[in-house]
């Protein structure tokens, strides 16, 4: 039985050169829904003010046709420029965080200026040699609880610079950095137990507590973050064993050159007492950024001035000076503006949506096509449902406002309880969220991670199946009881 030749390096290097970068295929996606807007009926439905969201939210029954607004040339080339600071929309503004990545990346120029990274991921590597495969499982552990308590996303951002040097030192691959962060943020937002931009805004949509159904949604966080730490273990294995069978394998030199600065394992792996100094400000930095947003409702902007203000502290205690401090700010700023044009462009999308009067069209089909469905066909379709619409409205909060107004009163009378419509919407969120090309983190991570979409996609595939298979079984279990 024969069979044909693994292709060589070469040959991926160049199939990878022909797939479209992130910046192409996010403007394809912005024209595509503009031409949608010439297709699909504009529709609106009332709505109303939450004070408890804080939101405005849809009123049910309430759709009517409006006159169409199709998007045009001019407005397919304003998204991308809307997508950062347009206020009427049922996501977050992109300006801040693409500002905040810009200063993440700053203080990120600075630290590795002092080489206290770079030194100090060469003593880590000596002192877990043959343990390494453990920080996998820890650290997805620590990223998932995150995303279920909090919704940890776009402050993922910040730890992909730091993970992947390790990672790649280690002996694995980019691949792995961004995975540890990505599917373990992001499994942590599909098994949401208490995230109060998931779980709670979708609950309150629902009319019901949010601790309805948290048993099962324990459930699905444990299951899937288990699923998901075997999944990127057993890929980091094989990387390991064999280098040849990593998906960017062909980019695995530029990797190294790029986050390892070459260095192959060798140099000092000793601290300096002004290096030890500068990983325990760092260190500190991401601790004070983590309790700011987990405590006291700090955001983009003044995470940003925290590493505004960090980075000006290593700089000093570094003894750069003032232009070799303000060189490595702007250098760093400068490795990092690609992901902040990614962010605004992916929002363009859902800004071209929103103009163009079809997000509710596409949720009242939604509300028509579950009439008279049994309980396990509903939730099914419940979840397809909740699939479709978050490639559209990735937001989570955005996506609870929108649709269960709407869609968590029919579960009334399918015989499913509101609880379930709520786990099968932010399961569904989630899961989309981790290949979802219109979600800033996904493209963002990707991009510094400098891992392209398609060979994101080729290594997340198989987890995707098993991950939808284990939901759809969850949901339908849960269905019956």
């Amino acid at each position: 039985m024969s069979s044909q030749p693994d292709p060589h390096p070469d040959d991926e290097a160049a199939l990878a050169s022909r797939f479209p970068t992130a910046y192409t295929i996010l403007f394809l996606l912005i024209a595509l829904v503009a031409a949608l807007t010439w297709i699909v009926p504009a529709g609106q439905y009332d709505r109303v003010m939450d004070e408890t969201v804080g939101r405005t939210v849809a009123v049910a029954g309430t759709y009517s046709r409006v006159e169409a607004n199709p998007q045009g040339i001019a407005d397919v080339l304003m998204a991308p420029i809307a997508g950062f600071y347009d206020p009427d929309s049922y996501a977050a503004n992109a300006i801040d965080v693409a500002l905040f990545v810009l200063f993440l990346g700053g203080f990120l120029g600075v630290v590795n200026a002092t080489g206290a990274v770079d030194t100090g991921i060469r003593a880590a590597m000596t002192r877990m040699k043959g343990r390494e495969i453990w920080m996998i499982p820890i650290l997805m552990t620590l990223f998932a609880l995150g995303g279920t308590t909090y919704g940890m996303a776009e402050e993922t951002l910040a730890f992909y610079a730091i993970l992947i040097p390790v990672m790649i030192a280690a002996g694995y691959d980019a691949v792995t950095g961004v995975a540890v962060i990505l599917i373990g943020a992001g499994v942590g937002v599909l098994g949401s137990t208490i995230n109060p931009f998931a779980t709670v805004i979708a609950s309150d949509a629902a009319g019901i507590p949010f601790t309805d159904g948290i048993v099962l949604r324990l459930v699905i966080f444990a299951a899937t973050l288990a699923i998901g730490a075997l999944y990127v273990m057993r890929y980091a294995r094989r990387v390991k064993d064999d280098p040849s069978r990593s998906v960017v394998a062909h980019q695995a030199a530029a990797h190294r050159r790029l986050f390892l600065q070459g260095d192959a394992g060798g140099g000092d792996d000793t601290l300096s007492n002004t290096q030890k100094i500068v990983l325990a400000i760092f260190a500190l930095t991401f601790a004070v950024m983590i309790w700011g947003v987990a405590s006291q409702d700090w955001w983009m902007a003044r995470m940003g001035a925290l590493f505004l203000g960090a980075a000006i502290v290593v700089g000093i205690v570094g003894r750069l000076g003032e232009k070799g401090l303000t060189g490595s700010f702007v250098d760093g700023a400068r490795d990092l503006l690609g992901v902040a044009l990614v962010i605004g462009l992916a929002r363009g999308i859902v800004v071209i949506m929103e103009q163009g009067l079809i997000a509710d069209t596409i949720l009242h089909s939604a509300e028509s096509s579950l009439g008279g469905l049994g309980d396990l066909a509903f939730i099914n379709v419940m979840f397809w449902i909740e699939v479709g619409m978050s490639f559209l409205v990735p937001s989570s909060s955005g996506l609870a406002v929108l649709s269960m107004p709407i869609l968590a009163p029919l579960a009334d009378f399918a015989g499913v309880g509101r609880d379930l419509v709520v786990t099968a919407y932010q399961s569904a969120n989630g899961l989309v969220n981790l290949v979802n090309p219109t979600f800033a983190v996904v493209i963002g991570g990707l991009a510094i991670g400098r891992v392209s979409y398609d060979r994101w996609l080729v290594f997340v595939w198989p987890l995707m199946l098993l991950l939808v298979v284990f939901i759809s079984a969850a949901i339908s279990i849960a269905a019956f009881f």
